[in-house]
């Protein structure tokens, strides 16, 4: 009896975790459409939506901010939802797409793209996906020894990271006439973004969240290890293979949009763990959505804290998601004493 009613329990707080965060999306992406230089009534926004409306309010949103939204939602999915599955084949906290190299591997390769061939742009996530899958086959390489560590995977990750970082900086340094466009990428927003934008990054993630949600039992078997997980007709090797794929797949096509927007990864899927528990046919769906709700949260703040003046929103991250992998970090090294 009580086991059951504490089943009961656990699914209530899944189900009423997975409707607050959908509507605390609406909700933020409603007020993303409102706030700006122009400030627009909530009922106008609104009322946009039954197809009235002045037709510069028109022009405001559908032109500039709806993109801009669009954009800032799915980049946030991707990265949470990328994180949460390196976290999970990992079995490691500390995983992440920005943490272990992925996200600046794919950085280069956007950014090499973009200022040696700026009219392909419609390849950038392709590019992208090419380098974050380089990033994560090296760094696998670099901790591999008899299986993966947790720790000297995340030593390695940041060795790469540094790596491709230093090569994006020499890439500003060679192309110095053509960097300027690149600068608020690097730094991590969505300022400028279109609906070019959107079309960039839509396809790719819809293959990548549709593709992980699609995975959800076998991330479960996997967290019971490779023996057990064969037994459950898991193939171990290729499961793992298939899902960084789609890692990558997904952080690549969040930084072909938002550039090198960090700790997205890391904080949501820990987070959500602890408030939905560890069934990926939950936390999956559950950090893609608070992935999306923290980062058109943080566009919000990135447009309106030194208004008129834009700070990107990767600076926000930055002073979000540093504190607490430090935290988890020292957690985790606490755990091997």
């Amino acid at each position: 009896m009580i086991a059951g009613q504490s089943r009961e329990r656990r699914e209530a707080i899944r189900v009423g975790t997975l409707c607050a965060g959908i509507v605390l999306l609406l909700g933020v992406m409603v007020t993303a459409l409102a706030i700006g230089a122009v400030p627009i009534p909530l009922r106008e926004v609104l009322r946009l939506f039954l197809f009235s409306g002045d037709a510069d309010t028109v022009r405001i949103i559908y032109t500039l901010r709806l993109p801009r939204v669009i954009c800032a939602s799915l980049a946030g999915a991707d990265l949470a939802l990328s994180g949460c599955i390196l976290q999970g084949i990992l079995r490691n906290p500390l995983a992440d797409p920005g943490i272990i190299g992925i996200s600046a591997g794919a950085g280069l390769a956007a950014m090499l793209l973009m200022l040696t061939a700026p009219t392909w742009t419609a390849f950038v996530p392709m590019a992208a996906f090419v380098g974050g899958i380089a990033a994560a086959v090296i760094v696998f390489a670099l901790s591999w020894h008899r299986g993966i560590q947790p720790l000297r995977l995340v030593l390695a990750g940041v060795a790469v990271a540094a790596f491709f970082g230093g090569g994006m900086t020499a890439l500003s340094v060679f192309f110095s006439d053509k960097i300027q466009g690149t600068v608020a990428w690097m730094a991590g927003g969505f300022a400028g973004s279109s609906w070019e934008y959107v079309r960039m990054i839509l396809p790719y993630s819809l293959i990548g969240i549709g593709g992980t949600c699609c995975c959800f039992r076998q991330l479960n078997a996997l967290q019971l290890g490779d023996e057990v997980a064969k037994t459950l007709g898991v193939h171990a090797a290729r499961t793992r293979t298939i899902l960084i794929i789609f890692a990558a797949l997904l952080a690549a096509a969040a930084v072909s949009v938002a550039g090198l927007l960090g700790f997205v990864g890391l904080i949501i899927p820990h987070v959500m763990r602890l408030i939905v528990g560890s069934d990926f046919e939950t936390l999956l769906p559950a950090s893609a959505i608070f992935g999306a709700v923290l980062v058109v949260a943080a566009d919000i703040a990135a447009r309106t804290v030194l208004s008129p003046m834009e700070i990107p929103v990767g600076i926000f991250m930055s002073f979000v998601g540093a504190p607490f992998f430090l935290y988890l970090l020292q957690r985790r090294m606490r755990h091997y004493e």
